[in-house]
């Protein structure tokens, strides 16, 4: 019997359930579908408004609240409401450090390169967790407004965003309840909601100048017979209107005579600047004067100065425009059309700088903040099946990737790349001396390898013995267009190479695939959540097992006192790892860290003067 439905909202027939297009932003997000009459339509449900803020609160349950309400608590709890995740996405502390003074929450610095965590109420967050609760919302509210279910949607990311963000994208999405159909760059859904590219007889080529609110990035696209082809794409995952007002702030602290640092320490203060710079910014797009009063701080700005803050970001964004240009092997004169996309391109001073680049007024008749979702949605129609006229490059229908510690799988190639397409990840040994590295390639959407279909599985031998995380193993899969894959390992330091040829689609019917997706859903939150708690563990093996090195390697540089003392801290730490409580195991992997960091910076501190006795400093 064949399956029918029917949207409530409507009252019209569906082929298949509703693909939605998510804008997931810095600032806010939102999220789009295409109507009854064919067209892209923002969704605003219940006259809550089109643009969800992009703010999550946890409350003393460590129950979310997310957009509107949530921005409430910037200025009265600040220390637990997360803004500006996007930015953190895919990124380690080390990223994020010179940043940190303007997140009013906690960002724990492990001393790793591992992800970023959060910490708010007595739990720890990954960017990935928080970015998850914002497509739920955003998932919810599209089912509320179209009387539906909503389980299926393309998210759209940065150009610029690299292959760890896209993935932690793709993970938010799996941890919302949502079959990530398709991760789109975000100028080429921005030129599908222009319509360019609709007609297959247009030939035309494109500069898309994406400005949001915390990432910045320029894109040539050509487009002929609908098939949408990247020339370059150049930008900064870390430029934005956020900075804008960081600028503002700075200016008023520095007018008013206030250190940035003794601010920083009072949270609320801060915020309550923070989003007076932001409401200073948006009214200097259409007066010359903003002032305003916290406390006894003045807030007082005129466009001019306002202009002088921020040429040098956007001077920044125009280099980078130039840096496209070349990379495409392009000039201006060769651009047909220019599009503003982002909420930061209202600017007037944005938006002249980049007509004075290219040399012809940009387009910016659809609204900046929803171009892009409505460019998403345009996207997941296509996907769906209801059009035709755009054509999209063939893909590959399962994630590709290698087994990684504590059994979990870790992508290389996601699926639904096009293909042909090639990828790659450097890797390193978690033991001392290790000489063989086993390889296991596994084809599936599932967290953990077991659940996954293996592939095939090789050593690399022969890696030269060296400390735990010296060796440096590059892995690349190359996926042709018949889909073959081929897996290259390559230790860098010694030139050990070994290669092997898969078919990966062989053995898997339709079906078979079909049913890894859908098991892949089904499971989602407990596989993100087992994944997250083997990552902890192994985050805490590693740092029992670097902890019980130092000590034993420095004993003599440390009083009794702190000896005992670590000790205690990595007794309390194993004691967690025989858990399953992931918040345990972090907290009290954070309280080894931080008790051991001011020593253990002393006892470095002191190697580097040993070593350095005697040498002469040219």
């Amino acid at each position: 019997m064949a399956k029918i439905s029917i949207n409530l909202a409507t009252g019209s027939f569906q082929k298949e359930e509703i693909i939605v297009g998510i804008d997931l932003g810095t600032t806010n997000s939102l999220v789009a579908f295409i109507n009854p009459d064919k067209n892209p339509q923002v969704i605003n449900d219940a006259g809550k408004g089109i643009l969800i803020p992009s703010v999550v609160y946890f409350n003393g349950q460590n129950e979310a609240v997310v957009g509107n309400e949530a921005k409430e608590y910037l200025t009265t709890d600040p220390s637990n409401t997360i803004f500006s995740v996007k930015r953190l996405l895919g990124r380690s502390y080390k990223d994020v450090a010179e940043h940190k003074d303007i997140f009013s929450y906690k960002i724990i610095d492990d001393d790793s390169d591992a992800l970023v965590k959060i910490h708010a109420g007595d739990r720890f967050y990954t960017p990935i967790e928080l970015s998850g609760e914002i497509l739920k919302e955003l998932k919810a509210r599209a089912e509320h407004a179209l009387k539906t279910p909503v389980n299926r949607a393309v998210i759209t990311v940065p150009a610029y965003f690299n292959d760890s963000q896209r993935q932690a994208t793709r993970d938010a999405g799996k941890l919302a309840g949502l079959d990530v159909m398709r991760i789109v760059n975000e100028p080429t859904a921005a030129s599908l909601a222009y319509g360019i590219g609709l007609d297959p007889s247009q030939q035309k080529t494109i500069a898309v100048y994406d400005l949001g609110g915390g990432t910045f990035d320029v894109s040539i696209l050509q487009i002929q017979n609908g098939i949408f082809e990247v020339l370059a794409t150049n930008g900064n995952t870390y430029l934005g209107g956020d900075d804008f007002d960081r600028a503002i702030l700075n200016y008023w602290l520095e007018k008013n005579n206030l250190d940035v640092a003794e601010v920083a320490q009072n949270n609320i203060l801060m915020q309550t600047l923070r989003l007076q710079a932001e409401a200073a910014k948006k009214a200097l797009s259409t007066q010359n004067l903003y002032n305003e009063q916290v406390g006894d701080i003045w807030c007082t700005l005129d466009k001019q100065t306002f202009e002088a803050l921020i040429s040098s970001k956007v001077e920044e964004t125009i280099t980078a425009c130039k840096n496209a240009l070349k990379d495409a092997d392009l000039s201006v004169s060769d651009i047909d059309e220019v599009i503003l996309v982002g909420g930061s391109t209202r600017t007037p001073y944005v938006k002249q700088a980049v007509e004075n680049f290219f040399g012809k007024k940009p387009q910016d008749n659809i609204n900046p903040d929803e171009v892009v979702a409505l460019g998403a949605a345009i996207q997941a129609d296509v996907l769906a099946g209801n059009r035709s006229d755009i054509l999209l490059l063939d893909v590959t229908p399962l994630s590709l990737g290698i087994e990684t510690m504590g059994g979990l799988m870790d992508v290389i190639i996601a699926r639904n790349s096009k293909v042909p397409t090639k990828a790659g990840r450097q890797y390193t040994t978690s033991i001392d001396g290790q000489v063989n590295m086993k390889i296991s390639v596994y084809q599936g959407e599932r967290d953990l390898v077991r659940e996954n279909r293996k592939l095939a599985e090789f050593d690399l031998k022969g890696i030269p013995a060296m400390p735990a995380g010296l060796p440096k193993v590059d892995i690349n899969f190359l996926l042709n267009a018949d889909g073959i894959l081929t897996v290259q390992a390559i230790e860098l330091r010694s030139g050990v190479k070994q290669e092997i040829e898969i078919t990966p689609s062989y053995g898997l019917s339709d079906d078979t695939v079909e049913k890894m997706l859908l098991d892949s859903i089904e499971h989602a939150k407990s596989d993100v959540e087992q994944r997250m708690l083997i990552e902890a563990r192994s985050e805490g093996e590693q740092l029992v097992y670097t902890a019980e090195g130092f000590i034993k390697k420095h004993a003599e540089h440390l009083t009794e006192a702190e000896i005992a003392e670590t000790v205690s801290y990595i007794e309390a730490l194993k004691t967690a790892l025989a858990t399953h409580e992931k918040d345990t195991i972090l907290k009290k992997a954070d309280d080894l860290n931080e008790f051991t960091r001011p020593f253990a910076e002393r006892v470095m501190d002191a190697a580097i003067s040993t070593a350095m006795k005697g040498k002469k400093i040219e």
